[in-house]
């Protein structure tokens, strides 16, 4: 067992010198032209990953570290750990596509700090990187689905799912995750975090995903909460879930950046049966949804679809292309009336919409089952939703944003309470991701385009 258990783990010290003013790789292939990772400030003590870690393994900040592959953490019955000291940095080879999978049973514990967070990144140097340059990181847990009893991942990434919604798969702390979504095939890209089938054991907190080439972040069924979660410039949806997603989230922002992007939200139950159970049912407060409607590729703040329920409260949905708002698929629109009001499984309140092409999409009326459009939804006095400027300091600076509302601005009231008794959400009095003065994204987030 011993023996077996080393048989499948490759971890290659690789030594870096210092030569002619750059950093220079040798017994990876690498000449100085294409070294990738020398252009990056590195430490200049490098170990390559491959393989599958199947022993407990602790990745330390005076070093650096290269995914070669598909680098799977865990065994057919999972209980290996990988730890990643605060401060560490782990690059995805962009050759090999490179990424990080903490299979079913298995546990990441990556706790960072504001002042040093883990960073996973392009293996490309600095100013040549973009999105797709490596794979992404992928979690695959035990919580239950509504495809199945389980799933295989997208571009291999393991199995997935079961009966386990408590299922802990670990620490998620001041982490960014940028430059990622590798194309496997045409229309077959990587998400920046996967999250497949994670129970609510999980704690996520203090996320970035930056300049993804797919979604920023995708829930795959599953439990898991997310909270203060940063996604920006990814090219397709900002955040996305499916297949019984269940989870709670709060402090939520994302921004578009027009040249490639889709959905602040893509939302969906279940593709081939839209009543499937256990359905979609988010529990989130104070989200910030950005779009980038100057440009051709932003498109809708908010599309709930395919069956999905959700209770959305306190958020701010502005600058989108199309329309800050869609519902598609009759399951959906079931979802938001019980037949004689709109006090359904469906609901976004205290939301602040502005300057989206359109508040919401128009056309629903001419199905004849859909018993309202999306306009009357989002418009009906109950939900006290508000269509005015929220007044945000620097809401469209891609550079350096600024998030939280100026002075008098219209949310800094109006805003739903959280649930009472509810440990995990925080009581607020404004809508969106952000207090006035208060920038929580400060000291660990990222937001150069290369």
């Amino acid at each position: 067992m011993f023996r077996k258990m080393f048989a499948t783990i490759s971890v290659t010290k690789v030594v870096m010198l210092l030569a002619i003013g750059s950093l220079m790789i040798f017994g990876i292939g690498c000449s100085e032209d294409d070294d990738p990772v020398s252009s990056n400030g590195g430490s200049g003590d490098v170990e390559i990953l491959t393989g599958t870690i199947v022993e407990n393994t602790t990745l330390t900040n005076d070093k650096e570290y290269l995914l070669r592959g598909g680098v799977f953490v865990g065994t057919n019955d999972g209980q290996v750990t990988l730890t990643i000291e605060a401060g560490t940095t782990i690059y995805g080879e962009s050759s090999t596509t490179g990424m990080l999978v903490i299979k079913r049973g298995a546990k990441i514990m990556a706790e960072g700090t504001a002042d040093a967070p883990i960073v996973f990144t392009s293996d490309k140097a600095v100013g040549q990187r973009n999105r797709g340059d490596w794979g992404g990181l992928i979690i695959n847990g035990r919580a239950s689905l509504n495809t199945g009893d389980e799933a295989t991942g997208e571009g291999g990434t393991g199995n997935y799912g079961g009966t386990d919604d408590e299922d802990n798969s670990g620490v998620l702390k001041y982490v960014r995750v940028e430059f990622a979504g590798q194309e496997l095939s045409p229309d077959n890209e990587l998400n920046g975090i996967a999250f497949q089938g994670v129970g609510r054991g999980t704690t996520v907190d203090y996320i970035q995903v930056h300049m993804n080439k797919d979604d920023g972040v995708e829930f795959f069924g599953g439990t898991v909460n997310a909270k203060h979660v940063v996604i920006t410039g990814a090219a397709d949806d900002q955040f996305d879930w499916t297949d019984g997603w269940r989870g709670k989230g709060q402090f939520w922002v994302c921004q578009q950046y027009g040249d490639d992007a889709d959905q602040g939200i893509e939302a969906d139950n279940n593709a081939d049966e839209n009543d499937a159970s256990p359905r979609s049912n988010p529990t989130l407060y104070n989200l910030t949804l950005i779009g980038d409607r100057q440009n051709a590729e932003s498109d809708i703040g908010m599309l709930l679809r395919e069956g999905t329920a959700a209770k959305i409260y306190n958020a701010i949905v502005m600058n989108f292309g199309d329309c800050g708002i869609d519902l598609d698929h009759e399951a959906t629109f079931t979802n938001g009336h019980n037949g004689t009001d709109f006090n359904g499984n469906l609901v976004v309140a205290n939301s602040i919409f502005f300057d989206n092409a359109e508040a919401a999409q128009s056309g629903e009326d001419d199905e004849p089952n859909f018993l309202f459009t999306t306009d009357e939804f989002i418009n009906n006095a109950n939900f006290s939703n508000r269509f005015s400027n929220p007044s945000l300091v620097d809401a469209l600076n891609k550079d350096n944003p600024n998030f939280a509302p100026a002075g008098g601005s219209p949310a800094l009231t109006g805003a739903a309470n959280v649930p009472p008794g509810d440990s995990f959400f925080d009581a607020v009095n404004y809508v969106g991701a952000f207090a006035q003065g208060d920038n929580w994204m400060d000291g660990w987030t990222y937001f150069a385009q290369q």
